[in-house]
């Protein structure tokens, strides 16, 4: 029997009705929901350089973001002479992304510049640059936070923001000081201690008895059950003096060239967040200078922290938004029973949910980056104080759920680990568990609550701004205020009073800024008589068509753009 040469298994079927994969584009231009809150909170300044780097995001970081987690950090104690080393090797793709970055100024720009919106267009990027991997965000946001809590001691500044600050990524293992640009890391939590950084034991002794205090050199012994991406030039540490628990700035490198007493023990190897390298380390006699005033190590930190939580928002949110996009894009390329997947109308339902949730998340984590470009208002900064802990609960507890279902929307082929969907699934749950966990952010809002009860006339005060714009929104307001009579149960009730005053905001600023279906469905969903308790329950009137257009990515013929 003669075969045709010409016929072979792989012409058994032909592939057709499966979308295209949603790249070579410009992910900031394709995004009407950014570009519009970016404009309303004074980000447009920066545009062409975060359309720029939209275009990066849209086009080879794609691959590099796939490629860092596909090739796990890897520990190296010693070199091959037996020295020890402590070295944390990276597959090239992350130096790409991290150099991207760094080079965009998306490590700080609002350090850089004077101009109002400095936050906002820098959250731009980075809820840009966390769409292609989240596990490099993790050591540029340690970066930018740093700042601040540097600020306040001055001869630690004059040294390292200059450094800090600039334009220069250097991943080289080298000494900080032969370096035109470095990346800072944190080591707070320990294993007794958790969220609870005063049970911390590290101790710190400083090296000249006569010479304590801020900026003075100190010895530090002891562990850190998580230090996130132990390859930086710098370490923001708590350990205890004779005080209290006071804040250290640790180099990898000591003053005199040498290495720096800083052993990691080993990586740990995590449910998502692969790029980044997070450690175990001890410190064995290791040099530290001291940050802040002595014993006042958690408000040294402080400010540190509230600017990584606003992180988790704009990092959460960009989760839900490149599920989001995956999810519409995806559907709009298929079909089924006889019509456009993304046409049928309980479909509908689903993504116009999905986008809906993220641009509301967005939101907020603008408003809240507006806030923190005027500080000087004293509004504007009660109401940051707690609105970044509202914030941070709110949206990171909400994408797990949300990156499953626009999971669901791919049907198979979006559980398979060469889509990104199960990349941004397990990414999901880390921004809820990292910088304190919901429980430590609705406890902090309390304590804001108690210690400055200014904090809670601004936030409402936030709230009644768009009074008077939808009755439905004017009940709740009214109803929001009943939570707080009784007192005594307060903290049992703490995370629904927390997600009330989420949904609060959420609402006010989609009703005085946003998009009119939006603000519609998320009224009808979320505010006035809420339907479902999954992703999909909006009710009959929302224009389901007109917000899933709004959140599609829109790709031009020119894969340029």
């Amino acid at each position: 029997m003669t075969i045709d040469s010409t016929f072979s298994a792989s012409e058994t079927h032909e592939v057709f009705n499966q979308p295209t994969p949603l790249e070579n584009y410009n992910a900031f231009e394709s995004d009407a929901a950014l570009k519009h809150w970016m404009t309303t909170f004074n980000g447009d300044f920066a545009k062409a350089d975060v359309s720029q780097y939209g275009h990066h995001v849209g086009h080879e970081l794609i691959e590099a973001g796939f490629l860092a987690n596909q090739n796990k950090p890897e520990f190296h104690s010693h070199d091959r002479f037996g020295k020890r080393i402590d070295v944390a090797k990276f597959h090239p793709a992350y130096h790409q992304l991290m150099r991207t970055a760094i080079e965009a100024g998306a490590h700080s720009l609002p350090w850089t510049t004077q101009k109002n919106g400095a936050h906002v267009a820098r959250a731009a990027m980075e809820y840009l640059h966390n769409q292609a991997d989240s596990g490099s965000g993790c050591p540029l946001t340690m970066t930018f936070a740093a700042v601040p809590a540097i600020k306040t001691t001055p001869s630690l500044a004059k040294d390292w923001l200059p450094k800090i600050t600039a334009r220069h990524y250097d991943e080289r293992n080298i000494p900080w000081f032969e370096k035109e640009g470095v990346t800072i890391g944190m080591a707070m939590t320990e294993k007794q201690g958790g969220s609870d950084v005063r049970a911390n034991t590290t101790k710190a002794t400083p090296i000249d008895a006569a010479k304590t205090g801020p900026g003075e050199a100190y010895e530090l012994v002891g562990h850190k059950w998580f230090c996130s991406a132990p390859m930086c030039d710098a370490f923001l540490v708590l350990a205890q003096t004779e005080k209290g628990l006071s804040c250290f700035l640790l180099p990898r490198w000591r003053p005199d060239g040498s290495k720096n007493q800083m052993l990691i023990q080993r990586l740990k190897n995590k449910l998502g967040n692969i790029s980044n390298a997070s450690s175990e380390v001890e410190f064995r006699g290791a040099y530290a200078q001291m940050v802040g005033d002595e014993g006042r190590g958690v408000p040294a930190i402080i400010e540190m922290v509230s600017m990584t939580r606003f992180d988790c928002m704009v990092g959460s949110s960009s989760l839900m938004r490149a599920a989001t996009a995956q999810a519409i894009h995806h559907t709009s390329g298929r079909s089924v029973f006889g019509k456009n997947l993304h046409e049928q109308v309980l479909m509908q339902n689903v993504l116009a949910d999905l986008a809906i949730e993220s641009e509301a998340a967005l939101a907020i984590s603008m408003r809240v980056g507006n806030a923190l470009d005027n500080m000087h208002d004293e509004q504007q900064n009660l109401f940051a104080r707690v609105a970044t802990a509202i914030g941070k609960y709110w949206i990171c507890k909400r994408a797990p759920n949300h990156a499953y279902e626009a999971m669901e929307c791919l049907g198979g082929v979006g559980y398979v680990e060469e889509n990104i969907m199960p990349r941004l699934y397990r990414e999901a749950p880390v921004n809820a568990i990292w910088e304190g966990s919901g429980n430590v952010q609705c406890l902090d809002v309390l304590r804001a609550m108690n210690k400055e009860p200014k904090v809670v006339e601004a936030y409402l005060t936030e709230l009644a701004s768009a009074q008077g714009l939808d009755k439905r929104f004017d009940t709740f307001l009214n109803g929001l205020k009943d939570e707080f009579v009784d007192l005594s149960t307060l903290e049992y009730r703490s995370r629904t009073v927390v997600e009330k005053l989420a949904l609060g905001l959420q609402a006010s600023v989609l009703l005085k800024d946003g998009d009119a279906h939006v603000a519609e469905g998320f009224v009808a969903s979320r505010i006035d008589k809420p339907t479902g308790l999954n992703y999909g329950t909006l009710p009959v009137g929302v224009n389901c068509q007109a917000i899933i257009e709004r959140a599609k990515p829109h790709i031009t013929s020119n894969s340029s753009d």
